[in-house]
């Protein structure tokens, strides 16, 4: 009975060892992992300034660029103003005509420009996940084929309305010739 009495003991203080061990251990494992997550907050936070100082230097650098596009044209405008006043009436207003023109065409080629700088905006995917990343994809994927939907129906009405045109050209021309025989 003595030796069953201390076989159960020295179980006994084998279990309680093994558990005290098996509680270090997981005591350990909780701290391993208050560690990683106050980590990966800290990485996400890098992360988020990171993106927030990218974005803030690519506004800042496109608001340079644009004020030096102003600046450059503003010194062009000058130089032309300066340059057409200094010729001679007839050959001035002609040449006022032409920069006239081609300012109208510079302003269409800004409004474009600046259509497509509204269009086109940065992704940000850099924090999505990968259900955000699907997410993205498909509104990427829908705005596509809404824009190649509305693009075949335009190709389709520019087509008609040329043969519609060509009808017409022809119908005049034939009048014309039975005018006139």
């Amino acid at each position: 009975m003595e030796k069953d009495l201390l076989e159960l003991q020295t179980l006994i203080d084998v279990h309680f060892e093994q558990r005290q061990k098996e509680e270090e251990e997981l005591i350990g494992l909780k701290y391993r992992i208050e560690n990683r997550r106050a980590e990966r907050a800290e990485q996400q936070r890098a992360r988020a300034e990171k993106e927030r100082d990218r974005q803030t230097r690519i506004a800042e650098e496109r608001q340079r660029k644009e004020d030096e596009e102003a600046k450059r044209r503003a010194e062009d405008d000058a130089k032309k103003k300066k340059v057409l006043s200094n010729m001679g009436a007839h050959f001035g207003g002609f040449l006022a005509k032409v920069e006239q023109r081609r300012g109208k065409k510079q302003t269409a080629r800004e409004i474009k420009k600046k259509t497509l700088a509204e269009r086109r905006q940065p992704l940000g995917i850099e924090s999505l996940r990968e259900d955000g990343l699907r997410e993205r994809a498909m509104e990427m994927w829908q705005w596509i084929y809404q824009l190649e939907s509305e693009k075949f129906e335009l190709t389709e009405k520019t087509k008609r309305q040329k043969y519609e045109v060509s009808l017409l050209v022809r119908e005049h021309h034939q009048k014309w010739c039975f005018k006139y025989t």
